[in-house]
Order: structure tokens, then C-alpha cells, then sequence
């Protein structure tokens, strides 16, 4: 923290799992952050989250959002509700970090992007894997042209069927805008996206299971660039294993490269030698998730104290519309223009 720089308030909509065991607590560690006051639909809920974390106000989201004595507001909702409250907090002068996705449409994401711009303040999606090491490393060969001219990008989240989540929010289609395409598929397909620089897709063909079901349990998708790259994924949200499994994987005309763990190939003296860059090993107790959040959080806080400048993150607008045209292409049957 700057030496008499204020500490930045902040306001969180939303005492689900993923405030309560990431955005509170890696607030709650910052001295150069100010948890002024939480909002939830169920106030009781807000009520424990506040005594755990000492958070002093407890209130209802658009109480929270009229607040006066806020610099940044979180969302940490179920989806349907992102774009109102991140365009009403945005429009009362706050800067916004919202998980994801921004919103569950296209035009959803553009209407919060020209929010932000109107309003000349931060912006930031909950897009954590970006800020994963082994992430930054492999967008960097890619970046780089390390790997050649890239033609194929795989990606791949599968997520435990957990005792008792047929019940949650997420199995609503209405609440979450879709099945595990959508609460898989929207960071993994941003993944990959990112990854190779967010080519234009200019068509796409996707399967959902089961068949006729309100949120989808699986999906698969196959689109391809302007430029040719074809871009592959598979989601879930009920595999049967003690683990999740999650992976990217990308090719080059001279190398390729995959995660995790980070590996990467090099075609030198005509056969491939591993090139992977050394990784700094956690130490003990830390958690990959947790530090790539934590530094997401770093980088919003220090956008908002205007000691960095994050972009808008304009790339979410072509991201539901690819994910709008999955689920059309599932529906009719046939491959979707773009």
C-alpha cells in the first residue's frame, strides 16, 4: 500500500460460496482495502458473513449501490442479475468488478461495456485464469510466435456432480442463462480465447445433454477463426471422480503446448524438445485458485487507486455471442454462422 494513499472501499453484492471463500477474505488480508458494507437477498446470510469479517454495514443491493461512502462495488450474484447491478452501480459512480459472466447475453455485455464507458470508471470480469502462471507463460509462447502458426486450441472443464447442486441457482436456466455451458464453458471458453489472442469465430456446431433439459449437464463445441484455427471444448458439471479435471491444450506449426501442468514442445533440429519454462513451486497451503484470484483482486484495487489501468474487457461481448451461437446450433442441429 502507497504510504497515505487512501484505502479503497468496497461494497460486495452477494454471500455465496465464492464471496465468502475468495473475494471477503483476500479483501479482508489488504490493508489498502476498506470492506465498508455486503448485500444479499437473504439478510441473515449477510448478517454472519459481516460478523465473521467485521464488516460494518449490512444492507439490501440497491442500498448498497446508493451508497456514498463506496469507491468499488462486487458481484457476486447469480448470473440473470450481473447486468442490472453492474449498470446500476456503474451509473451511481462506483467501479464495478463483476464475476462471471458480465452478463448472459451479448447485448447484455455491451450494454454494461458502454455503462463503464459513460461512466469513465473500472471495469473488471472474474476471469482468475488469467492470472495463473502457467496461463501468462503459454499466452506468451503463443504471443510470441513460438509456436509457429497455431491451428488447433482444445480446452476441456469437467466439475463433480456435488451432493445436493441439483438444487442451486446454476440448474436454472433462467437464473444462470444456460447449463455447464455457460458456468463452465464461459471461463474455459475465455481460456482458450485469450490463450491465442481472441480470434473472430465464424462458425460453430455444439451437442448438449441431456436432451430437452432446462441447464444442460454437458456440452461440446467445435468452432473455427477467420484465420482457420479450429477451437474444440467439452464441459460437464456432473463427473463422477474425486477430482475436477480441467486442461488446455494448444497446436503450432513448430510447437505446442498444454496445461496444466504447463508443458511445451518446440520442433529444434527436427524433432520436439521440451522448452517449459521453470514454475515457481507453491509452497505449502497455498492454492493455485485462491493466488490467481488474489492477484485478479490486486490488479482491479489497483486499477481503482489508479496505480494501473485495466481495460474494459470488451472481448466479453464476442464471448456470449459465441456461446448465444453454441446454443443455437445445439438447438437446430446444424452448424451456426457468426
Amino acid at each position: 500500500m502507497n504510504e497515505g494513499a487512501p484505502a479503497v472501499r468496497v461494497g460486495v453484492i452477494g454471500t455465496g460460496a465464492i464471496s465468502q471463500v475468495v473475494h471477503v477474505p483476500i479483501f479482508a488480508e489488504r490493508e489498502d482495502v476498506e470492506l465498508v458494507a455486503v448485500a444479499d437477498a437473504d439478510l441473515h446470510k449477510a448478517e454472519a458473513l459481516s460478523r465473521r469479517f467485521k464488516i460494518p454495514h449490512v444492507c439490501d443491493a440497491d442500498t448498497l449501490i446508493a451508497r456514498d461512502d463506496l469507491d468499488a462495488v462486487v458481484i457476486c450474484t447469480p448470473n440473470h442479475l450481473h447486468e442490472e447491478m453492474a449498470i446500476a452501480a456503474l451509473e451511481a459512480g462506483k467501479h464495478v468488478f463483476v464475476e462471471r459472466p458480465l452478463a448472459t447475453t451479448s447485448a447484455g455485455a455491451a450494454r454494461v461495456i458502454q455503462a463503464a464507458e459513460r461512466a469513465g470508471r473500472v471495469l473488471v470480469a472474474g476471469m482468475p485464469h488469467r492470472f495463473r502462471p502457467g496461463v501468462v507463460a503459454l499466452r506468451d509462447f503463443v504471443a510470441g510466435g513460438e509456436l509457429g502458426e497455431v491451428y488447433s486450441v482444445r480446452g476441456s472443464w469437467m466439475t463433480r456432480l456435488m451432493p445436493g447442486s441439483r438444487h442451486t441457482w446454476r440448474y436454472d436456466r433462467g437464473a444462470a442463462g444456460g447449463g455447464a455451458l455457460v458456468d463452465l464453458g464461459v471461463p474455459a471458453l475465455d481460456l482458450c480465447m485469450w490463450l491465442v489472442g481472441y480470434p473472430t469465430v465464424k462458425r460453430v456446431s455444439c451437442v448438449t445433454a441431456p436432451r430437452g433439459a432446462s441447464a444442460e449437464d454437458v456440452a461440446t463445441l467445435l468452432a473455427e477463426t477467420e484465420g482457420g484455427l479450429a477451437l474444440s471444448l467439452e464441459v460437464s458439471n456432473r463427473l463422477f471422480a474425486g477430482d475436477d479435471r480441467y486442461f488446455a491444450r494448444i497446436m503450432g506449426t513448430e510447437g505446442s503446448g498444454s496445461l496444466p501442468p504447463l508443458e511445451v514442445y518446440k520442433q529444434l533440429g527436427g524433432r520436439p524438445i521440451e522448452v517449459t519454462p521453470r514454475q515457481p513451486r507453491p509452497s505449502g497451503g497455498e492454492n493455485p485458485y485462491t493466488n490467481a484470484y488474489r492477484r485478479l483482486l490486486d490488479d482491479f484495487v489497483q486499477s481503482v487507486a489508479g496505480r494501473s489501468d485495466a481495460p474494459l474487457p470488451r472481448e466479453q461481448v464476442a464471448l456470449m455471442a459465441l456461446i448465444e451461437a453454441a446454443y443455437r446450433a445445439a438447438e437446430a442441429g446444424c452448424e451456426v454462422e457468426l
